[in-house]
């Protein structure tokens, strides 16, 4: 795993001036501590940062071919590069190195942008071939890996894997994109569409780009998306052993490492699931190890000692305070951009720990996403089969009128918000879907805006392009939609990113085998009922991993890294709240309303709201933007 950075001149060749992309690349050292590298020639400069996973000897970068026509600068892991390797031996080509990365070199040389396809990984890399004068940039399917790029006034591109290699440049414009403020309060981090610097973007998931000196940059090229519009079929059974059978492959193909290796155990389903396969074809004992907190309704380290204990894993735990929100500034700086997901806290403490004994730790990450395991998959699936019996001509004035009568319980579980219900069934299955998975509505939002930024914004919601995405995407169904739109939203702007960012700050490569794509699209084209049922996401690996794990693992409530932000709020960070309001950062922007932000916070202390996502979103929003905005 690694980082990676580089400025490409589209208009000419002029020269590349090496320092300058070595402070890119100093930017995120952390992301590569075990070496560096800048290569330049006429037009280009591609920097690197490693961090030695595989041939910890020969893959150092940037990489040369061997007649120096092409250069490579990559980050991530290609899981089949010894199929590869094989095949590009078998038609001639000769290899220098035992890394992963020379054989993304030569699959170039032997299918062009083509071969981006061939790649099962996490991935993003800059390639130059210097004989067409052509820089290919690339991302992995699922966005595993980030790539930020931004055009400059002179004509050139740069780009790198975190917006901080960007802002190492003299040349980029500092100014603030207002639409991705809006969507960051909108979800809580700023999705893949939009960024917080005006001028800069990120190259979607499943893309590749490839620039030509001396022609105006294309667009870039999709390779992959992921279809719910089919259906497998065959018997249960038969669909409980072909998941089994994906799940161990990619596991096992996430095995191969030089360095230590061991993985995240938290003691839900999806770690202990990743854990019990490790452990199936391991003939070591797996290396584990998870957080609990000092508050017991948080901790979940006892069902991690049970399946470390099942399991015979070499297992290490350590626990965190319930206060830790020290972290605050440490993680402004390594997100850079806004990110008000709490759980980023305990997610960077576990990679922490993970990292004093092993290199590469496998996570359960994806598993909900591709088998409709949120509780919000649930709630949608149950109420787009109620949408379907009224048409919207009577459902939303109906559901809307109770829904404006029924008392608010924010304190309440989901099922028994029966107000929340109400009020999502009067509307479309996207608004719908989009107001479960959202932190800040847009109502709440417009209240919170001076008028200057109401104007500015205009008719922008940040939610709009989640509804075109689930409008259009290639489903069946309600539910089809809303977990494609995660795919293209949720997982690549938030559980990706905070994972890549707390694993990148501390060294360690986290790797997430319930993410292969293929495993993925057998899951994408799985009946609804075998993912939802009886009230139970994710119900066919559930039933499937019932040989190797527990019933009360299986089937107890979701819990996750949950951070006790609402009593933070209340308690020590109650003057953090307060002083929102008066924040000479925000008041600069000239975004919000100081009386607004006041009444947020005074409502949260007192009890009489349950603020503290919002609250947490602009404290987080003021440490980026200081950051990056001074």
């Amino acid at each position: 795993m690694c980082g990676i950075a580089g400025i490409f001149h589209v208009e000419s060749s002029k020269p590349v001036d090496p320092e300058r992309v070595r402070r890119m690349t100093d930017a995120i050292a952390h992301r590569g501590p075990d070496g560096s590298g800048v290569w330049t020639a006429p037009g280009i400069g591609l920097g690197h940062r490693r961090l030695s996973i595989i041939d910890l000897g020969g893959g150092a970068q940037p990489m040369l071919s061997e007649d120096e026509g092409l250069v490579l600068s990559f980050n991530g892991e290609i899981y089949n590069f010894l199929e590869l390797r094989k095949e590009l031996e078998a038609l001639g080509h000769a290899f220098r190195t035992n890394s992963d990365s020379e054989v993304i070199i030569e699959a170039y040389r032997r299918w062009g942008p083509e071969c981006v396809a061939r790649l099962h990984g996490m991935f993003a890399f800059a390639l130059y071939d210097q004989p067409k004068r052509q820089l290919l940039l690339a991302r992995d399917r699922l966005g595993v890996k980030p790539l930020f790029h931004a055009s400059l006034a002179d004509g050139s591109i740069i780009f790198g894997s975190e917006l901080k290699a960007l802002l190492a440049h003299p040349a980029l414009r500092r100014e603030p994109d207002l639409a991705a403020v809006d969507d960051y309060l909108a979800f809580g981090y700023v999705p893949d569409h939009t960024s917080i610097v005006a001028s800069v973007e990120k190259l979607p998931a499943g893309h590749y780009w490839l620039l030509t000196q001396g022609k105006p940059p294309p667009p870039p090229i999709r390779y992959w998306d992921l279809d719910f519009s089919t259906r497998a079929r065959g018997s249960e059974a038969e669909l409980q052993e072909e998941l089994l059978r994906l799940m161990r492959q990619a596991v096992l193909s996430r095995m191969v490492a030089d360095v230590p290796l061991g993985a995240f155990l938290s003691g839900g389903v999806d770690s202990s699931s990743v854990v019990a396969l490790m452990a199936e074809a391991s003939r070591v004992p797996v290396k584990t190890c998870s957080i609990g907190f000092d508050v017991e309704a948080l901790d979940e380290s006892e069902y991690a000692t049970r399946i470390a204990k099942r399991f015979l894993t070499e297992h290490r735990s350590r626990t965190v305070a319930s206060d830790d929100f020290g972290l605050a500034d440490t993680l402004a700086h390594h997100f850079d951009e806004p990110f008000a997901d709490a759980s980023a806290l305990p997610t960077y403490r576990v990679c922490e720990m993970a990292r004093e004994h092993v290199t590469v730790a496998l996570s359960g990450d994806g598993a909900d996403e591709a088998l409709a395991g949120y509780r919000r998959h649930v709630f949608h699936h149950g109420e787009e089969r109620a949408r379907r019996l009224l048409p919207q001509s009577i459902r939303g004035p109906l559901f809307g009128l109770l829904g404006g009568l029924y008392p608010r319980a924010d304190w309440a579980p989901r099922p028994l918000r029966a107000k929340a219900t109400l009020l999502s069934l009067a509307r479309s299955g996207e608004e719908g879907y989009a107001e479960a998975v959202g932190v800040t509505g847009p109502a709440q939002r417009r209240t919170l805006y001076a008028r200057k930024m109401k104007q500015a914004l205009g008719d922008y919601c940040g939610e709009q392009h989640m509804h075109r995405l689930m409008a259009n995407a290639p489903a069946r169904s309600g539910l089809d939609a809303a977990q494609y739109a995660d795919m293209k939203l949720w997982l690549p702007g938030d559980i990706l990113t905070k994972l890549d960012r707390t694993s990148m700050a501390v060294g360690l490569e986290a790797r997430e085998p319930l993410l292969d794509h293929r495993l993925l699209e057998f899951a994408a084209s799985l009946p609804e009922n075998v993912r939802v049922r009886r009230g139970q996401g994710k119900w066919l690996m559930k039933r499937t991993m019932e040989r190797y794990l527990p019933q009360d693992i299986l089937y107890r409530p979701k819990m996750g890294f949950v951070t006790p932000i609402a009593q933070w709020f209340r308690g020590p960070l109650a003057s953090a709240a307060r002083e929102l309001s008066g924040s000479a950062t925000l008041a600069k922007t000239g975004w919000f309303e100081a009386a607004a932000i006041s009444k947020v916070a005074e409502d949260h202390i007192s009890g009489r709201a349950d603020n503290s996502r919002l609250l947490w979103q602009l404290l987080m929003l003021e440490k980026s933007i200081n950051r990056i905005f001074g």
